[in-house]
């Protein structure tokens, strides 16, 4: 009998304000030293929005609510270390205080135009899902 093999889930969180959006640099590999959305793998038992919420509060200090889904990213070859679907949201901050822990070495606000016009490299297909939620959400930069 062949065994079976599963996608891993993760979300990412999309976090902006007046023109900024929040960005951590990855303190692991894949993409060590790189910029990225706050996000990490769905743990069991949570929902995907749950993780999302924690992911962003352990990786940036903020506490956030979740506006929207942006969208979901499901190609094979999207993170190195396998097949790995991420559900991205909108989130709206509603406390706490930009700080980076757990797998960040950073956690800063970036002004969002640097990023959509390609000024700033990012993790994984991190670029086009901050792409789709300007355009999914009429975010103006």
């Amino acid at each position: 009998m062949t065994k079976r093999r599963f996608p891993f889930v993760a979300v990412d969180g999309v976090v902006i304000k007046q023109g900024r959006i929040l960005l951590i640099t990855r303190k692991n590999e894949p993409y060590k030293g790189k910029h990225a959305l706050p996000g990490g793998f769905v743990e069991y038992g949570e929902t995907v929005e749950e993780a999302c919420i924690r992911e962003v509060e352990e990786e940036t200090g903020l506490k956030v609510k979740i506006k929207g889904l942006i969208g979901v990213y499901s190609d094979p070859k999207r993170d190195p270390r396998g097949h790995v679907i991420s559900i991205a949201f909108l989130c709206e901050p509603i406390g706490g205080t930009v700080s980076a822990s757990s797998d960040a070495s950073t956690a800063k606000w970036i002004p969002l135009r640097e990023v959509i016009e390609g000024r700033k490299e990012l993790a994984f297909d991190h670029s086009q899902i901050i792409r789709d939620a300007v355009t999914r959400f009429k975010i103006k930069i």
